[in-house]
């Protein structure tokens, strides 16, 4: 980590402390979505990863930035819920695979619509040019160069 020599400006300051508000009700909402699926937030953030398609337990474990045990220990609920499943990889037996059930994949669906009040209640307020900018300087600051 580099050591910064002067402090952020006031400006900087506000945007990040923004950021973090924002960031905190999204994760209030999402926890609160989870929990009418009787679903932890980590649960529902691991049937979203595992919506798209099957991952090995370790980049599972990356994503979350958490250690395998603990995604183990995820999978094992959701599992015995019936909406998720493990198997080995085709490709090295020794890697192990988690997927979304069908059901546990339409629980993901309803789960990322019911979260649309967050998304859609304060963007609503702002043009199609101003999303459109809010979307390409919160990718340039993640440093997506997509256009």
């Amino acid at each position: 980590m580099t050591e910064r020599t002067t402090p952020p400006d006031r400006l900087t300051r506000e945007v990040v402390e923004l950021i973090g508000e924002i960031v905190g009700r999204y994760h209030q909402e999402y926890d609160q979505a989870a929990a009418a699926y009787s679903l932890t937030g980590a649960q529902a953030r691991m049937l979203a990863l595992l919506a798209p398609g099957p991952s090995p337990m370790r980049l599972l474990a990356e994503q979350l930035k958490c250690e395998p045990s603990n995604v183990t220990g995820i999978v094992d609920r959701l599992e015995s819920r019936g909406l998720v499943e493990r198997r080995p990889s085709p490709d090295d037996r020794r890697v192990k695979l988690a997927e979304a059930t069908d059901e546990g994949r339409q629980t993901a669906t309803r789960l990322r619509e019911s979260l649309g009040d967050f998304a859609q209640t304060p963007l609503a307020g702002l043009t199609t040019e101003e999303r459109t900018a809010l979307r390409d300087l919160l990718r340039r600051m993640l440093g997506d160069p997509t256009d």
